[in-house]
């Protein structure tokens, strides 16, 4: 078996001058995170959705356990993730490069680091996120 090829999936690919829905559909994705609009991103994601607690270890499946997770996230610290550049690997997966940092409540600095966000997409939808590492060619902090 060949190794996935890692291709950048950029806007400006496109003919049109509209984004690929998928880039659409985790732009908006991150946007509600980092609005702390639970509900907006639940609504982007499948009801079997799989999601790391990268804070904690282990996953959560469900959109009722990502916002279980997520709350008790943001009680205890402020994470902020921009997408910085898209990979198409294969059919309805994509890896995204995230700048991440991390906070606490009184606004020190935990974490500035990019990390790797390769989500699995079902039907117009987040199905899976898994928190992995970077393509060597993508910038790291």
């Amino acid at each position: 078996m060949r190794p996935a090829v890692t291709i950048p999936l950029m806007s400006d690919q496109l003919m049109s001058d509209r984004p690929a829905p998928e880039i659409e559909l985790l732009h908006a994705a991150y946007a509600a995170f980092n609005a702390r609009d639970i509900d907006a991103a639940l609504a982007l994601m499948t009801e079997d959705v799989a999601w790391p607690k990268a804070f904690k270890g282990g996953f959560v499946r469900g959109p009722e356990e990502v916002r279980t997770y997520w709350t008790e996230q943001w009680s205890e610290i402020d994470p902020h993730v921009e997408p910085v550049s898209f990979y198409s690997e294969e059919i309805g997966r994509i890896l995204v490069d995230v700048h991440q940092v991390v906070r606490d409540l009184a606004g020190a600095v935990l974490v500035d680091e990019h990390v790797g966000h390769r989500f699995t997409l079902e039907h117009g939808l987040i199905q899976a996120m898994e928190v992995c590492p970077l393509p060597s060619s993508t910038p790291e902090s």
